[in-house]
């Protein structure tokens, strides 16, 4: 891309997502997030109806008389998004590929994450870690996100899901709330889910194009697959066969499902030919 049309696409997306990180998310944002991360403040005498299981029992034993402990919301968190770069992120029918959305997503829960004062950091992978951004604050950093997510062009085509978790969980220390960006065409990565939701805050967020869920009666068609590159001739007006891709689609949501909820992940789908504002504020909303 050159660099003025870089510039441009960089442009345009700060303002669209800025102003909707701005005026519709700010608040959804914090109400979503905010808690997550709580520090140690003091403790104090028991009281009716305060929770038994912040009890300090220490100090308790010491004074003989029931004392909690007291904390609060941390004033500043960590947003790390983890951006599947992956050749399936360039597949798209309808009005954009899901790279497209994936950015304009990403960015504006960076927008989000910055108004409300957090640091924001991205990790790219594939079937590898392909770049790491470290978390900051200020808008130069986010410009420089999403010229990144713009242009970024990752070595390996593959996915692995547990690649990028698994980093995920040993790289950052402190606890975070971290979004995983992708059309999760993947395979295992539940154990691995299970670990970095455990340690910090994870919520799943797939990008998926409607054609990805069903065949097209269009004939005899090549196919190539934009991760391994194999390419295939496939007779599409074959009703048993797009039968059974469209089972496969939805066997594997259920599959993604069931893993994400097993893991306690929240989660929310958004397609290519849908406002991903409304699935956003959805899930803020849940959150809430």
């Amino acid at each position: 891309m050159e660099t003025s049309e870089l510039l441009k696409k960089v442009r345009q997306i700060e303002i669209k997502t800025r102003g909707l990180s701005r005026n519709i998310f700010a608040g959804e944002y914090h109400s979503a997030f905010k808690g997550r991360g709580m520090t140690f403040s003091e403790v104090r005498e028991y009281q009716f109806g305060d929770d038994i299981r912040s009890i300090d029992w220490n100090v308790t034993a010491r004074f003989n008389h029931p004392y909690v402990k007291v904390f609060e919301e941390e004033r500043e968190l960590t947003v790390m998004l983890l951006v599947d770069v992956s050749g399936s992120r360039d597949f798209g029918t309808v009005n954009q590929t899901k790279r497209n959305l994936m950015t304009e997503i990403a960015a504006t829960i960076a927008f989000s994450a910055i108004q409300n004062k957090d640091k924001i950091g991205v990790v790219f992978f594939s079937d590898k870690i392909e770049k790491f951004i470290p978390p900051q604050k200020g808008k130069k950093h986010i410009l420089y996100i999403i010229r990144e997510l713009l242009d970024f062009q990752p070595e390996s085509s593959r996915t692995d899901v547990s690649q990028v978790l698994q980093y995920f969980t040993n790289a950052i220390k402190r606890r975070c709330t971290a979004f995983l960006i992708s059309d999760f065409i993947d395979g295992e990565f539940e154990r691995a889910m299970m670990i970095a939701n455990r340690k910090h805050d994870v919520v799943a967020l797939q990008v998926y194009d409607p054609r990805e869920t069903e065949l097209p009666d269009i004939g005899l068609v090549k196919l190539k697959d934009a991760e391994t590159g194999e390419r295939l001739w496939v007779d599409t007006s074959d009703r048993r066969l797009r039968m059974a891709y469209h089972n496969w689609w939805g066997e594997n949501q259920i599959s993604l499902q069931q893993v994400l909820a097993k893991c306690n992940v929240d989660s929310v789908s958004i397609s290519t030919d849908e406002d991903y504002v409304k699935s956003l504020m959805r899930l803020f909303k849940l959150r809430s």
